[in-house]
């Protein structure tokens, strides 16, 4: 089964916010969808799940087009927080189960499960106001999961949280599409991005500026990284032809250069001029390629 996205656009007056954007993403696999703010991403998850309609273009599941009566195969963490404050969590999950259509019986398992997983099961009877941020992200993320949808769309969903808690989320969201659940990831932390996507596109200004799986979005790139620590004088390193980045950093420098044979000059220029601790060659980062094809680092 694939979600299809072929084509879309959706304008609001005269402003186009998506602009022919087309994807596709199989089963079993998780599929970022990055940009700046304002880029179209949340337009794009909200025609998604039925909120907004494509001005043009279709969004399919399985070949068969996707609508408000499919909701209860999507699961939604928005990057808005849309929990009610005042109701306690027990409720407040079985609430959104219900909506789902789920059974009392089949719901309250599952979020006992969900709440020993995410180590709080404590929680189950306090309201969601009286929680840190990090664990209502925790609950919204249990409500987006809770009905064990086909298709599970991640707005942002490590804001507000620790390091321990952001490693605790992504083991689930592993564990999901590890049992075939289609997943649409956005975050602004590109490491998170390079460590969960298969495949993924960028936005700019609502037009796909990146489109392919994470190897070959690399590899078109072209350029790599080079990092140099050493105990002598480095700057001669800028002036190299093909040298098109240059940082200093505390012990050394860090360059990106247009190949690897440019890196491997560098190298040979180094050798009889003293100590070299440290010489790395390495693929872009993602958050590179996103600075070259967006104009702006995420970060």
């Amino acid at each position: 089964m694939t979600l299809h996205i072929e084509n879309v656009t959706k304008k609001f007056g005269s402003f186009t916010a998506v602009d022919q954007v087309s994807f596709e993403i199989p089963e079993h696999q998780i599929f970022g969808l990055l940009g700046a703010n304002g880029a179209g991403k949340t337009t794009t998850f909200r025609m998604m799940i039925g909120l907004l309609n494509p001005t043009s273009g279709r969004i399919t599941w399985n070949n068969n087009p996707l609508t408000t009566r499919d909701s209860q195969l999507i699961g939604y963490l928005p990057e808005e927080r849309g929990l009610y404050p005042s109701l306690k969590v027990s409720d407040q999950l079985l609430y959104l189960g219900r909506l789902k259509g789920m059974k009392k019986s089949e719901i309250i398992p599952e979020i006992k499960k969900w709440l020993e997983r995410f180590k709080v099961p404590e929680y189950e009877n306090k309201k969601v106001e009286e929680l840190s941020k990090g664990n209502q992200q925790k609950i919204q993320f249990i409500a987006a999961v809770l009905h064990k949808p086909k298709i599970l769309i991640l707005d942002e969903p490590f804001s507000g949280l620790d390091p321990v808690n952001v490693e605790m989320l992504k083991e689930a969201v592993i564990e999901l599409k590890k049992n075939g659940t289609t997943i649409v990831f956005s975050s602004h932390r590109m490491e998170h991005v390079e460590e969960l996507c298969e495949h993924l596109c960028i936005l700019h200004k609502g037009n796909p500026v990146v489109h392919g799986s994470l190897k070959d979005v690399k590899r078109s790139f072209g350029k790599k990284n080079v990092t140099v620590y050493a105990d002598f004088d480095l700057r001669f390193l800028k002036d190299v032809s093909g040298v098109v980045g240059y940082k200093e950093v505390t012990e050394g420098v860090r360059l990106q250069v247009e190949s690897e044979d440019i890196a491997g000059r560098i190298f040979d220029m180094l050798q009889g001029k003293g100590f070299v601790r440290k010489f790395d060659l390495e693929e872009p980062s993602l958050n590179d390629i996103f600075i070259e094809k967006v104009g702006a680092s995420y970060v």
